[in-house]
Order: structure tokens, then sequence, then C-alpha cells
């Protein structure tokens, strides 16, 4: 099973278009074009009746002290956590591919409606609900995929890890709002094979992407 894409590279960093967050030099970070990317898949294996793509970070800091902070750095040595990004299920098997922009085309503040998505798919609410929490103009439930943007101090580069599993069962076993880890739960035991393809990105112009 192999998963694939025009615009992403495997170790690469992603092409701006595709993130949430774009440096600048004023603030710090701007909001960006977050087109969701184009990607592909072939070698599904015999008996996949759906599938389900999730997109994860598992670098976001487990503490905010310094996040975003000027005249501070948020250390390498902070321990890090998982930020889905994306969590799509009752993807068909074909049309073997997922147009640029198919998904996602802009940011929208308070985030984009769901879970019922394009070609019969369900979208789960990625953790830009948590991050925009306490922010008035942009709370709400963030479904679908809204792209990278890491912390601007980080000293990491972060990874984006876009995993296709090919399932047994033409429904993913959630309902209503829910989010990367219930999938992962709900389709243990399903999972007949998975394909990754991971790619970075970085805010802080000290950090090589």
């Amino acid at each position: 099973m192999k998963i694939t894409s025009p615009a992403l590279h495997e170790a690469r960093p992603i092409p701006v278009e595709y993130v949430f967050g774009v440096a600048d030099i004023q603030q710090h970070v701007v909001l960006g074009a977050n087109i969701s990317p184009p990607l592909a898949w072939s070698d599904c294996p015999a008996g996949t009746r759906s599938l389900v793509l999730i997109c994860h970070d598992p670098d976001v800091p487990t503490r905010a002290d310094d996040v975003n902070q000027e005249g501070r750095v948020v250390p390498a040595s902070l321990p890090r956590t998982d930020f889905y990004h994306w969590i799509l299920v009752d993807l068909p098997l074909e049309p073997a591919q997922l147009a640029a922009g198919e998904f996602s085309a802009g940011v929208t503040p308070g985030g984009k409606p769901g879970p019922d998505g394009p070609r019969g798919t369900r979208q789960g609410v990625n953790n830009y609900r948590e991050w925009f929490a306490g922010d008035p103009a942009m709370a709400g439930n963030y479904f679908g995929y809204d792209g990278p943007c890491p912390p601007w101090n980080d000293s990491i580069v972060h990874h984006y890890i876009f995993t296709l599993y090919a399932l047994d069962i033409e429904r993913c076993p959630v309902d209503g709002v829910f989010t990367g880890p219930e999938v992962l739960a709900a389709i243990a035991g399903h999972v007949l094979d998975q394909a990754r393809l991971t790619v970075t990105y970085s805010l802080n112009p000290a950090v090589a992407a």
C-alpha cells in the first residue's frame, strides 16, 4: 500500500500554500492559504472497503509557558505530544486521489462545518478546537483539514505525518463529533494495511525545516 503526492515529498518541507500559518517579519506569523494537499494512493490490499486518512504532528509542546512568547524559546528538551490536523473517515477507494483544495481552501474562523465532507466522507475535529478555545474571534469546532502552524519560537522542526489506513469495513465506527484518538481506537482490529508520508515545517527563521 502506498500514499503519494505531487506536492508533498518525504522528509521535505511542506509547501507554504498548504499551511495554516506563514512566517511574517513583523508579526511572526500570519494566516496562510490553508489548502488541503493533493494525495493519491495505490496497492490497497484485497478486502479493503474504506479508507481513513489522519494527519498529525507529534512534536507539539506539552506546556505552553514559552509558546509564542517574545524573548523566549520553546526548548527541544520539552516533552511533546500529538496535535491532529486532519481526520477523514469513510473515504472510498476510487477515485484514488484527493485534489488540492478539495477539502480546505482558506482559514475559516470558528472552523469549517462538519462532520459531513465531500464524497460521502465524514471529518473529525482537529486540535485547533482546543488551541482557539479561549479566543472569541476564532473559537469553535474545527472540522476537516487545517494545516501546520507550529510555535514561531520553537527550537525544533515539526513533522506532519499523513497516514492512510485500509479498513475491512465500509463505515468507520464513530458517530457525531469525533477526534483523531477516537478514530484510532475505533478502527483497531479493522486495519488491513497502512502507509505514511511525512513532511516538515517550522516558523522559526533560526531553525532549518
